[in-house]
């Protein structure tokens, strides 16, 4: 985990306005939150998409859990088809 990731923890933490709240909105024990804050556990899938549907979009679930970066499509211009 770099320092990157310790720096969204701890501002999603402060978005809900505590570990507990974080915990509550999120679904999980406060316990991971605090894992989370302090780098000794990783974010998994469901709790980063929970994460970024929770904040509107604030927190991507991409930056929550890095894993989920291969899972990102590019947005590409499509061309109308020839018949």
């Amino acid at each position: 985990m770099n320092e990157l990731q310790k720096n969204i923890y701890q501002s999603l933490v402060d978005h809900f306005g505590g570990q507990e709240n974080t915990a509550n909105a999120l679904k999980v024990s406060q316990p991971s939150v605090s894992g989370w804050v302090r780098q000794n556990k990783n974010m998994s899938e469901l709790v980063a998409i929970r994460a970024e549907k929770a904040t509107d979009g604030k927190f991507k679930a991409e930056d929550l859990c890095p894993s989920l970066k291969e899972f990102q499509t590019p947005i590409v211009e499509l061309q109308p088809c020839r018949t």
